[in-house]
């Protein structure tokens, strides 16, 4: 059960993220509530996955998880630029998430 929580975890960090960029620095009220919720919620189900995962596993999968899809989303939603390079390290990232978990 851990690693589901650590993967919806890892989602709602994502969405935080993007709700940060919305609430264009907590000047828009409904994208500040979404981010304030979805941050708590998030660091709640790390939380619970630290129960049971050593904290370093963890925190490296839900960064790794909300790094990745920031970046994916943000290229997506708000035009962030794109290029080989950072496609390539975004590839890096997921393959350290993978390594992580099979030698976890």
């Amino acid at each position: 059960m851990a690693w589901v929580f650590i993967v919806f975890a890892g989602v709602l960090e994502i969405a935080w993220a993007l709700g940060l960029k919305a609430s264009d620095g907590f000047t828009r009220p409904l994208p500040t509530v979404f981010t304030l919720i979805t941050a708590a919620l998030s660091f709640w189900l790390l939380a619970q996955a630290m129960r049971d995962l050593p904290a370093g596993t963890a925190y490296a999968v839900w960064s790794g998880i909300g790094a990745f899809g920031t970046v994916v989303l943000g290229i997506v939603f708000f035009q962030d630029s794109v290029s080989l390079g950072k496609m390539l390290c975004l590839m890096m990232i997921v393959a350290g998430i993978v390594g992580v978990k099979i030698f976890s």
